[in-house]
């Protein structure tokens, strides 16, 4: 029998694309892909055109000093004029101006008055602090003022004895003789800035229509 003709050798370039188990094939990271631009990033190009100089400024006036800013009318309650003290209307009814009232000396605090500044009158019933006070005499009760060392209350009865404070607020709490009796008052007592809670139809009609 005649001798098998020997199998032909295949070159190992012939053998086809060699193959890697999935364990160890690595996946090769794609490049990013750009987006569409958005109107914020404008397509590269030429630079834009440097911005336009500024106008120049408009004449002055004849006789006006340059860098000067037209004078501004100081309002008639400015705290900063003397024996004319800011005045400050809170609307409320007679039932709500103790509870305004109170919120207006807390908002005083929160910006920075010191208590010893601060004086509450009322018009009507006492202030609940004021009942408490007076409870232990009337002597310690004006010593309170004296210390000079928080918020001091007092009704319409005791107005005049109050001292003056830089701000007064005012509860209008009922009474409208009492009214009548504590605004003049609170006014002169207030050094800078008076505060009134209470019917904004009688308050103008006590303190006049600018309030």
């Amino acid at each position: 029998m005649p001798p098998f003709p020997e199998e032909p050798q295949i070159s190992e370039s012939a053998q086809g694309p060699r193959t890697t188990p999935a364990s160890s094939r690595v996946t090769p990271t794609p490049r990013p892909v750009p987006g569409p631009r958005s109107a914020v990033s404008p397509r590269p190009g030429p630079r834009p055109a440097p911005p336009a100089p500024p106008a120049p400024p408009a004449p002055r006036a004849a006789g006006a000093k340059p860098g000067a800013a037209p004078a501004s009318k100081p309002s008639a309650a400015s705290p900063g004029d003397q024996g004319a003290p800011q005045i400050q209307l809170i609307p409320a009814p007679a039932d709500g101006a103790l509870d305004a009232a109170d919120e207006a000396v807390d908002l005083l605090l929160d910006s920075g008055r010191a208590p010893a500044e601060v004086l509450v009158l009322t018009t009507g019933d006492p202030h609940p602090w004021t009942a408490h006070e007076r409870s232990f005499g009337e002597d310690a009760y004006w010593r309170q003022q004296d210390a000079a060392d928080d918020v001091f209350y007092a009704d319409g009865a005791s107005a005049d004895q109050a001292k003056p404070r830089p701000v007064v607020v005012v509860a209008a709490n009922g009474g409208d003789d009492a009214v009548k009796t504590v605004l003049p008052t609170a006014l002169a007592r207030a050094q800078a800035l008076l505060i009134v809670c209470g019917d904004p139809q009688q308050i103008n009609s006590v303190l006049g229509a600018g309030v």
